[in-house]
């Protein structure tokens, strides 16, 4: 039998491209055993959500309250699957014909059932490609991103995203972006899905991480592609966008890294990072920078820098 697929998408006041996401994977869809296309909307305001009755696809869409974040809503929409995989899409991304189906058959041949996680190559909305996986944060790696080690000896300091040749082949990799992220629905539910302490950024990682350590690998497929456009949602609120990166690299830390790492991350972010960041908005001359930059550390000091069992969920607003 076809293996069975279900597509969660976490939508916050995308416009438009929800819509065109949705449209091109009912194009993709055919020949595909799609059983469910879940939306879940942390409280838009836009009427991104509106009008959607009439697409050809086993549409549900769920509407929050507020914001639950991404992780939280992602966990939500595949609640009560049954389906044999899970496809978590970002509304801002187009899939093509077969963005669907390759990746489904890949995972079902037997050779790969060591496979966990499944991702495609990106690209921009002129055709480039761009980020399709990353390495497992480490300190080196953020020491390298703060000072510029990264440029100067990549080497010994890799970036943390992976450039886009590096993933223009099939390969395996740490981490799949999570703008196009196909997993086995039962190591999902084992894993008890992405960690809800992760509002935004580093939860899938986190889940990648944790599906390496019970022996699943992921891996990009180079010759299957989606558009992405990236950032659509975190680009309209920047000082949080700053701070939740910040936060939840303080609790990917707090759950992976050692005492001393933990330690040389917070001093990093602080003691480095910090007067780094405004130094660049001085010389820019970016006065709103600067004041966001402020906005966001202030936050950071008042919740993002406590252990992952003190941290609460936060709120976008």
């Amino acid at each position: 039998m076809s293996p069975s697929l279900h597509i969660v998408i976490v939508n916050w006041n995308t416009g438009d491209e929800l819509r065109r996401c949705l449209e091109a994977v009912s194009a993709a869809s055919a020949g595909v055993p799609l059983r469910d296309v879940t939306v879940v909307d942390n409280a838009s305001t836009d009427g991104s959500c509106e009008g959607l009755d009439d697409l050809d696809l086993p549409l549900h869409v769920v509407r929050n309250a507020d914001n639950r974040g991404f992780a939280a809503a992602c966990n939500q929409g595949a609640d009560g699957s049954d389906s044999d995989y899970l496809l978590f899409l970002n509304p801002d991304t187009q899939v093509t014909a077969d963005a669907l189906r390759e990746p489904l058959a890949y995972m079902e041949a037997p050779a790969n059932a060591a496979v966990g996680i499944c991702g495609i190559r990106l690209l921009t909305a002129d055709g480039r490609a761009t980020t399709s996986g990353a390495r497992y944060p480490s300190l080196r790696i953020f020491l390298g991103q703060a000072t510029g080690l990264s440029r100067l000896l990549p080497s010994a300091f890799p970036e943390h995203l992976m450039d886009a040749d590096e993933c223009a082949a099939q390969r395996v990799v740490d981490q799949i972006i999570g703008a196009f992220f196909l997993i086995r629905r039962r190591l999902f539910d084992e894993l008890d899905g992405f960690d809800e302490r992760f509002f935004v950024y580093f939860e899938e990682v986190d889940l990648s991480l944790r599906a390496a350590r019970r022996g699943f690998i992921s891996v990009c497929l180079g010759h299957v592609s989606a558009q992405h456009i990236g950032g659509l949602s975190s680009n309209q609120v920047r000082a949080r966008r700053l701070f939740y990166s910040l936060r939840s690299r303080f609790l990917y830390a707090g759950k992976h890294f050692s005492a001393p790492s933990r330690a040389g991350v917070l001093a990093l972010t602080f003691l480095v990072e910090f007067p780094a960041r405004l130094l660049r908005a001085a010389v820019s001359g970016s006065l709103t920078e600067a004041r966001e930059i402020l906005r966001a550390y202030r936050m950071l000091l008042h919740e993002g820098w406590a252990p992952p069992e003190a941290l609460s969920r936060p709120r976008l607003s």
